[in-house]
């Protein structure tokens, strides 16, 4: 199983970026998927999670009405779009995916099984 994150880079304040996530290895019918960051010196925190059985979302309070995640299961891609980016947000972005759950959608570091590397978002003006 591979994820392979891209899309990371320097913007200002107020900008916005695409990150993206392809995902090899697994069938993503089957999997939530969801994206997390680490800033220097904090613990990993989940930012967004999308189910596969009903397309439920979940957003982190910090993110809700900025970020957007989807799911692209026949191109087996996952992006999240963020706009009105802060200073902030600045972090370390991971894509991870984890077995799909009943009416529920993964939001913790330890729920999910598979990550990919990371790429950094740097917001600075």
């Amino acid at each position: 199983v591979q994820l392979q994150a891209s899309g990371g880079g320097l913007v200002q304040p107020g900008a916005s970026l695409r990150l993206s996530c392809a995902v090899s290895g697994l069938i993503l019918d089957d999997n939530a998927l969801g994206w997390f960051r680490q800033a220097a010196g904090k613990e990993r925190e989940g930012v967004a999670g999308v189910s596969s059985s009903d397309g439920s979302t979940y957003y982190a309070d910090s993110v809700k009405g900025r970020f957007t995640i989807s799911r692209d299961n026949a191109k087996n891609t996952v992006t999240l779009q963020m706009y009105s980016l802060k200073p902030e947000d600045t972090a370390v972005y991971y894509c991870a995916a984890t077995r799909d759950y009943t009416d529920y959608v993964p939001r913790y570091v330890h729920e999910y099984e598979y990550w990919g590397q990371g790429t950094l978002v740097t917001v600075s003006s």
